[in-house]
């Protein structure tokens, strides 16, 4: 989600994820720049007015890159001529502010649906597998058992494979707080996941880079 009214895209990002979808969150087209949407993101929630570069000339950059990721573009403006204006300029959906949350989850779901064909239907790492449709996870083909928390957290490890997710990007995207109060409650949560992930007698995959955060990879040491 690429929204400069900090407010509303809290309050947006908090409704999505209690529907059950992973949100990242940026303020401006150019922090979004750095990420990668090739690869980590189903959907580009994007305003139209953001400071500096505004979310339309964001959106015509990503076509130009051939980054085919769907846009549902937010905005006040509600002329037909803006409309079409942001759809030409490659724009999947449109929303005028102000609109319903249902409004939004539906479109969000349809543009979901409509993009998932092109979109990796397994994420894996090794022998752990994870499929995010039916959110079954093996590892060496033997089914683990996983709680919420627990898939959510393996889930943004798998998709950010052999990155540092640090612990801030952990409480922020998986308890949609700060890191007060979390960091034990993090340690906790690592600590069951691993037992369940890499069991005695596996190549462990889930590596803790002491100071920065987490990461999985197929040549992680499982260092505590």
């Amino acid at each position: 989600m690429v929204e400069d009214d900090r407010k509303a895209a809290g309050l947006l990002a908090r409704g999505l994820c209690e529907e059950g979808f992973r949100v990242d969150t940026v303020h401006s087209a150019e922090d979004a720049e750095q990420r990668n949407f090739h690869t980590e993101y189903g959907l580009i929630i994007l305003d139209w007015r953001l400071p500096g570069k505004e979310g339309l000339a964001f959106c015509a950059e990503l076509r130009n890159r051939q980054i085919g990721t769907p846009v549902l573009m937010l905005t006040a403006r509600d002329a037909l001529t803006d409309r079409v204006r942001g759809l030409n300029t490659g724009a999947d959906d449109y929303l005028t502010k102000p609109f319903a949350f249902e409004e939004l989850l539906a479109r969000v779901r349809a543009l979901l649906r409509r993009a998932e064909p092109a979109r990796p239907a397994l994420l894996a790492v090794g022998d752990l597998v994870l499929d995010p449709r039916s959110r079954r996870i093996t590892r060496g083909g033997r089914q683990l058992s996983l709680t919420p928390k627990e898939y959510a957290i393996l889930e943004l490890l798998l998709r950010r494979a052999g990155e540092v997710v640090s612990r801030t990007q952990l409480a922020e995207q998986i308890w949609r707080t700060g890191l007060i109060a979390l960091d034990n409650l993090i340690d906790v949560h690592i600590s069951n996941l691993r037992r369940k992930v890499d069991p005695p007698g596996v190549p462990p995959l889930i590596r803790t880079v002491r100071g920065c955060g987490f990461s999985l990879a197929a040549n992680g040491d499982g260092s505590p």
